[in-house]
């Protein structure tokens, strides 16, 4: 490359790390100083997440632009960096960034490449740049050329390169204001990574690829002609001809000094003529008659800057772009331009929502329909019920499961506040008998098929009870809900947790109420962890957003319905992006996604209390009578006046090794370490737990969830 040229077309800034040089320069009136230092030092801080210590010790440099007359303090290399492309974040990662500041991308042609070059150093796509044009600034190039009447009579690269300079001090400049030829092509060819070519002289475009072609460099080239890009993977084809073979085996020597008349009948082989707008393909019959040359205009040249800085992210960054042409026609696509699907009206969809279910007359099918009103995770109702006038039993449905149910042993806890509702029915009819609770959970409840011979899990004989203290839960029973809504502040009263505690263990089960504010904090942050993890596994994520059902596009008889979700219009706008899992995709592979877990961590932090509802053991029988116990507690706390939503983080349910690795084979170890410090800071260590449980004050729910019909989950024997 050359020298650095003359005074009068200075180009390149000079780091001033002299300070009696400094302190002359800031003496000059005729130099403006623009020290803003200290400002770039606290947008440096408030970066998130926080900056590396080396940055925010990093000493500031100061440099001289002899063009501007001005000396500017400017952080060091890393923060600068590290600030400049903050906001590129995510499109493209630190890391992404790091390595295509490595790269050292040559453009040739500054006409339509001020704009490409200018968009990578923008970008921060390249740590290195070289620029070759001979020409001078025009005032006809400025329908394109982003520069000013102040650059006329310039040469194109060193505008770019004071522009490029002026926009980051730390990206290496190189220039070739004297252009290139046939015989300076190798050399600058020579050390770059990628080259973008956009010369006018079709000597020279012929002559840059058989360097790149030399030098295994691949070349990007755009043609503002509805958004053309070509890609020559001359790195990976080096026998590939050029153009794409439009051209033919041409010679650069036979096309030196073509005029303006002579270039086209190449430009349209180059172009296809077929693939031309009928503007452009007219104006092509006019060049030389009305026309000067051929016409480009501004927006279809920034249009063009911006898809050859894609493609040369991704060459840089490795990704599969095949040699090859594309059209980024604006045009065509404004021809498209249509109405945007309308999203689901849940406020209407609140109006028509039809009243809760009422319990049937006959007491059997009373006491059938109040073990169907039992909660169970994500409304997935993994139950089936037979019923005659000895009894009721309930039968694990196995295709009603999911990643979190390990084991079926959510299923479990569901089947048992099923039968704890069952229970209540009987006793308020006057038919309360026996209770069975088989220990394997159905003898053959594993059974893929579902088969209504199966084995149930627990059982209900019909007798002449009627016990008082169960019978009067029948009501409460029948209004119990889950409500999401964000609690009101408000403390336990004190008589409430050792209640939650006697009824749970009166089931069978046990229970922990934690209410210190610090403790719910922590037990907030990370069951929002949890949910991170659950929207980042691809499976678990899957069967999440299938439980979320959307009035007036799914059947609500199942899973959640999302108004039960009591989100505001902006926790709606968030799901709606979570559902997508090519999203969730994105920010698994840079491990990212905090806000996902936000809800929770919101929610269990306002909360007055958190209720762990442990089993005895790991058996069905005793997530059973788990079940049990938790819907007991639910009943007990609403009748306290409290709202409850029942939570489950992912390692729930997990009792083993392998039960994390099924949950998640990428976050398995992250899962266990969440469980430990769970049990630690809920005092559950040791215990199988069987539900969460947030608890407090807060307004009534807009919906209740609702289930699936009578003649599709039970059965009169």
């Amino acid at each position: 490359m050359t020298e650095d040229p003359a005074p009068e077309a200075a180009w390149r800034p000079v780091h001033v790390d002299d300070p009696e040089k400094l302190a002359d320069l800031r003496r000059n009136p005729g130099v403006a100083v623009i020290d803003t230092i200290d400002q770039q030092r606290r947008d440096l801080a408030r970066m998130l997440p926080s900056p590396v210590p080396a940055h925010l010790d990093e000493p500031s440099r100061w440099y001289h632009y002899p063009w501007r007359r001005a000396v500017v303090h400017v952080l060091g290399p890393g923060g600068f960096q590290a600030l400049r492309s903050d906001r590129n974040r995510n499109k493209i990662t630190a890391e992404e960034q790091r390595r295509l500041r490595e790269l050292t991308i040559g453009v040739v042609g500054l006409s339509v490449g001020h704009a490409i070059a200018h968009t990578l150093a923008l970008e921060g796509v390249c740590g290195r740049i070289r620029l070759a044009d001979f020409d001078h600034i025009e005032l006809s190039n400025l329908n394109r050329i982003p520069g000013t009447v102040f650059d006329l009579g310039l040469n194109k690269a060193v505008v770019l390169a004071r522009r490029i300079a002026e926009l980051d001090p730390y990206i290496d400049v190189e220039i070739e204001p004297r252009g290139l030829d046939l015989d300076t092509a190798d050399a600058f060819m020579t050390g770059l990574d990628i080259v973008v070519e956009e010369c006018d002289a079709f000597d020279l475009k012929v002559a840059v690829r058989d360097a790149a072609r030399r030098h295994g460099v691949p070349l990007v080239m755009e043609t503002n002609e509805r958004g053309l890009l070509d890609i020559e993977r001359y790195d990976l084809e080096p026998d590939r001809p050029m153009f794409h073979g439009l051209l033919g085996d041409v010679e650069p020597k036979r096309l030196i000094g073509l005029s303006t008349h002579d270039k086209v009948p190449y430009v349209l082989r180059v172009l296809e003529p077929d693939e031309l707008t009928a503007v452009m393909a007219a104006s092509m019959t006019e060049v030389d008659e009305t026309l000067s040359t051929w016409p480009q205009l501004g927006g279809d040249v920034s249009l063009g800057a911006a898809t050859v800085a894609a493609a040369v992210r991704a060459l840089g960054l490795g990704r599969a772009l095949p040699s090859g042409r594309v059209r980024v026609d604006v045009e065509a696509l404004l021809g498209k331009v249509a109405e945007p699907p309308r999203p689901p009206d849940l406020v209407s969809a609140a109006a028509r929502e039809v009243a809760p279910e009422q319990p049937p007359a006959g007491a059997w099918d009373a006491v059938a329909h109040a073990a169907r009103m039992a909660p169970s995770g994500g409304n997935t109702q993994p139950w089936r019920f037979a019923v005659d006038e000895t009894g009721l039993d309930i039968l694990l449905d196995p295709a009603q499961t999911s990643t979190l149910d390990v084991a079926f042993r959510g299923s479990y806890v569901a089947i048992g506040a099923a039968l704890f509702n069952a229970r209540v029915a009987a006793a308020r009819h006057g038919l309360l008998g026996v209770v069975e609770i088989f220990p394997g959970g159905g003898a053959r409840a594993g059974r893929p098929d579902g088969a209504d011979d199966d084995a149930p899990a627990a059982r209900l004989r019909f007798g002449g009870d009627a016990p008082q203290e169960l019978a009067g839960l029948y009501e409460s029973m029948l209004d119990r809900v889950s409500n999401r809504h964000l609690n009101r502040p408000g403390a336990l009263p004190g008589d409430v947790a050792p209640a939650l505690v006697r009824v749970a263990r009166a089931e069978g089960g046990d229970a922990v109420v934690v209410t210190d504010r610090d403790t719910l904090t922590e037990l907030g942050e990370l069951m929002g962890e949890s949910d991170r993890l659950r929207y980042l596994t691809p499976h678990l994520h899957r069967e999440m957003m299938r439980e979320l059902r959307w009035p007036g596009t799914d059947d609500l008889a199942w899973g959640l319905d999302v108004r039960t979700l009591e989100l505001d219009d902006s926790d709606l706008a968030k799901l709606a992006v979570a559902r997508r899992a090519d999203v969730m995709g994105v920010l698994a592979e840079q491990d990212l996604g905090r806000a996902l877990g936000e809800p929770t961590r919101d929610r269990v932090g306002g909360a007055a209390g958190l209720v762990v509802v442990t089993a005895d053991g790991t058996r069905p029988a005793d997530y059973v009578r788990a079940g049990q116990a938790v819907e007991r507690v639910w009943i007990e706390a609403e009748r306290h006046g409290l709202a409850v939503q029942a939570m489950s983080p992912v390692f729930i349910f997990a009792v083993d090794d392998s039960d994390y690795e099924e949950l998640s084979p990428r976050y398995a170890p992250r899962l266990r370490q969440l469980r430990r410090v769970f049990a630690d800071l809920s005092g559950t260590t040791d215990r199988a737990i069987a539900l969460v449980m947030r608890i407090g004050y807060a307004p009534s729910i807009s919906v209740r969830s609702r289930r699936l019909p009578a003649d599709r989950t039970v059965r009169t024997r």
